[in-house]
């Protein structure tokens, strides 16, 4: 890896939702690319859990929402969500999950190297799953991950989102019939042998973006690695939440994050 991988090169401030957190968007530099994200961060002094938010979607589908960021930031973490290569004015071209998984390494590396963060935990949604355990394999000292209504099989998410597979072809560049290498590259599935930091899986059952059957392939590969795994699962809800529920789950999960055991 380029060693100045996670170098922030510019900052600027952004308009907060919420009066008591401070947004800036971020160029920061991935293997030698500026890359740009989104750092929320409490008002005030003080340390807080770093917080590396792994958003779903390609290009303008599933965009970092600064609200959402400003949100968790509210719940006592400093925040960043980068917005990976190729968008808002990022050099390079994103690729699900391939290459630009060095941009959620760098942003690793970034909030660890940050004087008030102690500790990084790391949220991946929808295909920000994926990015979140490639993540959390990379760096052994992360502090917990959740994955939210989370991709944690390429191929099928390939043979469900019929939608996706033009992209997805045009992405990795072919089917999983064809190039099944590249889909289990971009799969976490198959080295979860390594995982060490502890997993919360949430997932609405009647979810048609992601289905759950996403979350139960990574639940059962996780036990039978006997690896520490919690599951909410919600049969009443897709893969959006209610806005009630979701203020709940998001309070929810950030003390989960919180009461798991500090490690270096």
């Amino acid at each position: 890896m380029n060693h100045h991988d996670g170098k922030i090169v510019e900052m600027t401030r952004f308009p907060s939702p919420n009066p008591n957190v401070e947004l800036r968007v971020i160029t920061y530099l991935s293997h030698g690319l500026k890359v740009k994200g989104m750092l929320a961060e409490p008002i005030g002094e003080g340390v807080y859990d770093g917080f590396l938010y792994l958003r779903g979607g390609i290009k303008n589908v599933g965009k970092v929402r600064p609200a959402r960021i400003a949100q968790f930031a509210a719940e006592g973490f400093i925040v960043f969500a980068p917005y990976y290569r190729g968008n808002q004015g990022g050099e390079g071209n994103e690729d699900f999950a391939g290459d630009d998984r060095e941009d959620a390494f760098a942003a690793f590396l970034l909030l660890k190297s940050l004087p008030r963060v102690r500790g990084v935990h790391i949220f991946g949604f929808s295909r920000g799953g994926v990015m979140a355990l490639l993540t959390a394999l990379e760096y052994p000292e992360t502090a917990s991950v959740v994955t939210w209504g989370g991709v944690s099989d390429m191929s099928l998410t390939y043979m469900e989102r019929k939608d996706l597979r033009r992209m997805m072809k045009r992405v990795i560049g072919g089917t999983p019939q064809k190039f099944p290498d590249r889909y289990q590259s971009r799969t976490p599935l198959y080295s979860l042998d390594k995982l060490t930091a502890p997993v919360l899986i949430i997932h609405g059952v009647n979810d048609s973006n992601v289905s759950v059957e996403h979350a139960y392939r990574l639940e059962r590969r996780l036990r039978l690695l006997e690896k520490p795994v919690d599951c909410w699962y919600f049969n009443e809800f897709t893969h959006y939440f209610p806005p009630e529920v979701n203020r709940k789950v998001v309070s929810d999960l950030s003390k989960w994050m919180k009461s798991r055991p500090k490690r270096c």
